[in-house]
């Protein structure tokens, strides 16, 4: 078995769940391949003394992986599936952190999990990303031009709203005169689109979300669409420039740019484990039947 592993390294408390994994792995004979700067980060702090081979770039990760471990919370899988891209290589996320929708297995399951995965007993949740085409071209945005959960436009240096006049496959639907815009996946709709008041969405559903961020007009609501709608964005304002973010990727643009959402050709792998399901993660986070009064 050949397996990726990427991470982020926060604190002494993440020390024990590197070195759990690396234990298994390296105890059932399984060929180990690290990201780069991960393993840089591991052996300053001499979590690791091992040599490693190593990885930099999406293109150094083929079909000869089996899977890929992301170390950290939601935002390192988010990282990772700009190394994944459309390989197919599954991700499964170890949790280093809080609770997340995405790194499910927690810190306390590790080898059973990770037992799991050897044996292949796991199945794949495929998620939808979001591309981002821009008229005129940004340097900024050639490279990784996808997000898996969400596209974002929003105000910049101003406190001022902006105006952002969206269509449909080529209808006019509305100028959202607002704080920004999201475009939400249905992974992405558990994460800022919700805070935003957008609906949650099961990973499986074929729809995305626009949800305006604080809108002046209270009628303009969140809207489901289907994932096959191609979404043109424009934005005014009144400053000359404005902000695109793809997941924790930003950049600047200026306001004569037209924006092209759609879906992706391909889509991300997620390594779901039996009993660890989005129900289950969605109950345990958002603390639903906890109510007793119920």
């Amino acid at each position: 078995m050949k397996v990726a592993i990427f991470g982020q390294y926060y604190q002494n408390d993440t020390r024990p769940i590197i070195r759990d994994i690396f234990v298994f792995f390296n105890a059932n004979n399984v060929e180990l391949v690290i990201e780069e700067k991960f393993l840089k980060i591991l052996y300053e702090n001499e979590i690791v003394k091992k040599e490693y081979k190593t990885f930099s770039s999406y293109k150094c990760l083929d079909s000869s992986f089996d899977i890929l471990v992301s170390i950290g919370g939601d935002g390192t899988i988010l990282r990772a599936a700009t190394f994944v891209r459309d390989s197919g290589i599954p991700i499964i996320g170890i949790n280093a952190g809080r609770l997340g929708f995405l790194a499910k297995v927690q810190k306390e399951d590790i080898d059973a999990f990770l037992q799991i995965v050897l044996d292949k007993k796991y199945f794949l949740s495929k998620r939808t990303l979001l591309s981002l085409t821009c008229s005129p071209e940004n340097e900024e945005l050639l490279d990784i031009y996808f997000a898996m959960n969400e596209i974002t436009v929003s105000r910049k240096d101003t406190t001022s709203m902006i105006t952002i006049e969206t269509s449909l496959n080529g209808e006019y639907l509305n100028s959202y005169w607002a704080d920004g815009l999201i475009i939400s996946t249905p992974t992405g709709s558990t994460g800022y689109s919700l805070s935003c008041g957008g609906p949650i969405l099961t990973p499986d559903v074929k729809a995305l979300v626009i949800t305006p961020i604080a809108p002046h007009n209270l009628n303009a609501r969140p809207l489901v669409i289907t994932d096959d709608t191609e979404i043109k964005l424009k934005v005014s304002g009144r400053e000359e420039q404005y902000l695109v973010s793809l997941d924790s990727r930003i950049a600047t643009l200026n306001n004569n740019a037209e924006l092209t959402i759609k879906k992706t050709p391909f889509q991300i792998n997620m390594v779901e484990i039996p009993n660890e399901t989005f129900l289950k993660t969605l109950r345990n986070k958002l603390l639903w039947g906890e109510d007793k009064r119920n």
